[in-house]
């Protein structure tokens, strides 16, 4: 661009001040939007990107496939010798194990127990997950089994400034053992699910009570393996359904690959594809919000290219000027794609600025740490004002660098693009409302969704009820585990005090049994089974549908005696139960006995509890009583009261009877906020994004009404003069808008219902995808239309008619 061209576009732009706020506001809008988000979504695909050969590691997934059973599914681990058989079998697989991690031991300093993130693994653990080693040593460092390395925010923790190397710590995983810090590796990073503070060797044989260490079908550790060539993995795991029929025959029978697969899964991929509940619904949001920036960025660029082209036409005669001077057509085409690039580049400049200020508010909504890598955001804002400039200055320059100018200066008027200009704006108005209702449509489901899951019936009281999982631990054995609950009977303002097998949240061992019914010859059905204790449906106070509860007047409900099971045993079933067995009713199932080789009779039936993921559905569950307590017993606390002085009360309690075991509890309404946090991140997030959406696509509207409605100022005055009233302009203008927003509903609720089906897919208790969400987002929109467009109309059809006709 020459001198000429940069005092035009100074001139275009501080002569219509509100054309320029609108056109370049509305883009840098769209594109702040566009930025935060993409940096949201590479934050989400990048987790475990920052270790060297991440594409070279899996994860060895336990698939279940049980007939009929609530638990079949990939799980992300195995069991504890997996590793050993392969090796075995497979000389020269390259593999390490992870047995804990997030809270998976305690370190033991001055008589206090204190939680922390403690992995046990393999001395192979260095060669397949390269920690940064900031002190110290690694490399073959866990071959010494008293070897441990800690976190650089941990050792700081634990020896504040002082060397931590050679220092002693008492570690608890299975029993408390002294191990010494050979080196410090760097904080993992927050793109890492991997939950890492302290890393000793895992056991050389397996530990004391650790039975499932060679027990196939459970899934206690994780084990990785590594592949230097892609192909070397799908040999791999081309040969795994063979392992399984050679190695678990023994706990499986003879044909252990019909109910038992292993699987490999990138670990690059574990993030947006967890095994188990959440697994689909993760990825399906990240890429929903990535839809969400490309789009609100779309609209901007719609919005900015329309605006372009509908007010180039006033700068016709602008152009006839600079012809007649001896300007070529080259030469327009160029100031206007130049002029239309430094717009576009303010425009980028400022949504730039836009998002690096809104960045704060999006890390405290969505719970994040985000921040711009300018090196590789800058490159990628130059190629957005390239293309964006492109798309909204050559449709004005050929178009108006074609006009005769002659005839242009002899005109009453400016071109405007003729008929088909006006098409091409209503066009993109189309696209524009079509974007923007199908945002209105998905977060108005999303919303009701997330309400919806955090209102529904979980079969118990939310509210003034404490969890307490570290109970299970498993150094806490029933002598030790009594007493404590005794002295939480005791505090003042509780109400009952319940245990079993799980809690609210979804802590806890969960076992699957087979009931197999007296009329069918089948293999029977897969039910969960939960073991209870003392005070565990008082705690809950679940609905009793038919029957009654367990107590220890009947000898029969306590199955504590498992030699006794022949003779038979008492159960609850839920109502998910009933069904899957068969039974007309709750009242039918009562009295029934099911299972004839260990019989056991249905004394009672409840309605779901549902402590689990809303994303899986209510599973068939029957429930066995332990009147002597359950052996890894989570605990629940019915209270009355402030829940902050009830958790001081139990935790004092706790610290005075095991103070060697760190203490875990939460309120019911905390647990379960976790199933519900991802969902309520993004809906926050995709409101945002789509409000600003709306926004933009408004600005556009109204920016185009004014244009138009200033070209139309004669003709509303031609037809005032004939006799039309100020409704008939106002309808006329009117018609004009509301057209193509009408429209854009034919666009935008196909498109907005495949996507929230298809979103809503990743939910067991779900919505109904009502037609009031769609008609209620297009007579939303119809509403903003209007009154986008309201004010210029109205001022418009009050115009006196000698004024409109001299107007110019």
């Amino acid at each position: 661009m020459n001198g000429s061209a940069w005092v035009s576009l100074y001139r275009s732009l501080v002569r219509h001040k509100l054309y320029a706020t609108l056109n370049i506001g509305g883009l840098a809008l769209g594109i702040a939007v566009f930025c935060v988000l993409a940096l949201y979504v590479r934050f989400e695909t990048s987790f475990e990107t920052w270790l060297p050969h991440h594409d070279e590691i899996y994860l060895v997934q336990t698939e279940l496939h049980l007939p009929g059973s609530p638990l079949n599914g990939a799980y992300p681990g195995t069991m504890a010798g997996m590793l050993e058989q392969m090796r075995q079998d497979f000389p020269g697989v390259v593999g390490t194990r992870i047995r804990g991690g997030t809270d998976g031991g305690t370190i033991l300093r001055d008589g206090e127990a204190i939680r922390a993130d403690v992995a046990q693994v393999d001395p192979t653990f260095l060669d397949i997950f390269a920690l940064p080693i900031v002190q110290g040593r690694g490399g073959d460092a866990l071959s010494d089994p008293t070897a441990a390395l800690v976190s650089r925010r941990q050792a700081q923790r634990l020896f504040g400034d002082g060397d931590p190397i050679g220092q002693t710590l008492t570690i608890a995983v299975d029993a408390p053992e002294r191990y010494h810090v050979v080196g410090v590796f760097d904080d993992l990073p927050a793109n890492s699910d991997m939950k890492l503070s302290v890393v000793i060797p895992i056991p050389r044989t397996p530990p004391p009570a650790q039975w499932t260490w060679y027990r196939w079908g459970t899934a206690d550790v994780g084990t990785y393996l590594r592949f230097a060539d892609t192909a070397d993995d799908w040999a791999f795991a081309a040969k795994l359904p063979a392992f399984v029929r050679r190695r678990a025959k023994q706990d499986l029978g003879p044909t252990p690959d019909k109910v038992i697969a292993l699987s490999l899964l990138p670990i690059t991929r574990m993030h947006l594809e967890p095994p188990g509940a959440e697994s689909g619904g993760r990825r399906l949001t990240v890429v929903a919000l990535g839809i969400v920036g490309v789009l609100t960025l779309l609209i901007a660029v719609v919005n900015y290219v329309n605006l372009a082209t509908a007010r180039a036409g006033l700068r016709a005669r602008e152009v006839a000027m600079r012809k007649v001077l001896g300007a070529d057509r080259a030469t327009l085409v160029r100031q206007f794609l130049g002029e239309a690039m430094v717009t576009v580049a303010i425009a980028a400049f400022a949504g730039l600025v836009l998002a690096e200020l809104s960045l704060p508010l999006l890390n405290a909504a969505g719970g994040l740490t985000l921040a711009f890598p300018y090196a590789l955001v800058v490159p990628v804002l130059i190629v957005l004002v390239l293309v964006i400039g492109v798309l909204a200055g050559l449709y004005p320059a050929l178009l108006l660098s074609r006009f005769p100018a002659a005839a242009v200066l002899a005109a009453a008027h400016s071109p405007g693009g003729g008929r088909a200009g006006n098409r091409l704006r209503e066009a993109l108005v189309i696209v524009q409302f079509g974007m923007a209702i199908a945002f209105i449509i998905g977060t108005a489901v999303v919303s009701v969704q997330v309400a919806h899951l955090r209102q529904a019936d979980l079969g118990f009281r939310r509210d003034g009820l404490l969890v307490v999982p570290s109970l299970a631990d498993k150094r806490i054995f029933a002598d030790r585990a009594r007493p404590v609950l005794a002295a939480f009977r005791q505090l003042p303002g509780v109400v009952a005090v319940g245990e079993g097998g799980t809690g609210a949240g979804g802590d806890g061992e969960t076992n699957v049994d087979i009931i197999a019914m007296p009329a069918d010859a089948g293999p029977g059905v897969t039910v969960m089974a939960q073991n209870v204790g003392p005070g565990f449906f008082r705690t809950y106070s679940p609905t009793l549908l038919a029957g009654r509860f367990f107590d220890d007047a009947h000898r029969s409900d306590d199955a504590s005696d498992w030699t006794r099971w022949p003779q038979g045993r008492n159960i609850v079933l839920n109502r998910a139960a009933v069904a899957a067995l068969g039974f007309r009713s709750p009242a039918d199932a009562v009295g029934r006995t099911v299972d004839g080789a260990m019989p056991r009779t249905i004394v009672g039936v409840i309605d779901t509890l549902r402590f689990f993921t809303p994303r899986i559905a209510d599973q068939a569950t029957y429930y066995q009583y332990n009147r002597d307590g359950v052996a890894k017993p989570v605990a629940a606390i019915r209270f009355t009261g402030d829940p902050a002085a009830m958790l001081d009360r139990v935790r004092a309690t706790w610290r005075r009877l095991i103070p060697d075991v760190p203490f875990v509890a939460q309120t019911a309404e905390d647990r379960l906020a976790e199933f519900y946090r991802a969902d309520e991140q993004a809906m926050r997030l995709f409101a945002i994004g789509g409000g600003l959406a709306v926004a933009i696509a408004c600005i556009g509207l109204w920016g185009l009404a004014a244009f138009n409605t200033a070209r139309r100022t004669r003709e509303i005055g031609i037809r005032k003069t004939l006799g039309a009233s100020s409704g008939d302009i106002v309808r006329l203008l009117f018609g004009q808008f509301l057209r193509p927003v009408l429209i854009a509903n034919v666009i935008a609720w196909p498109l907005a219902y495949l996507a929230m089906r298809a979103w809503l897919a990743g939910f067991a208790d779900r919505i109904a995808l009502s037609l009031l969400y769609f008609v209620g987002a297009g007579l939303l929109a119809l509403a903003i239309a209007v009154l986008t467009v309201l004010a210029q109309a109205i001022r418009a059809s009050r115009a006196a008619p000698a004024w409109a006709l001299r107007h110019d």
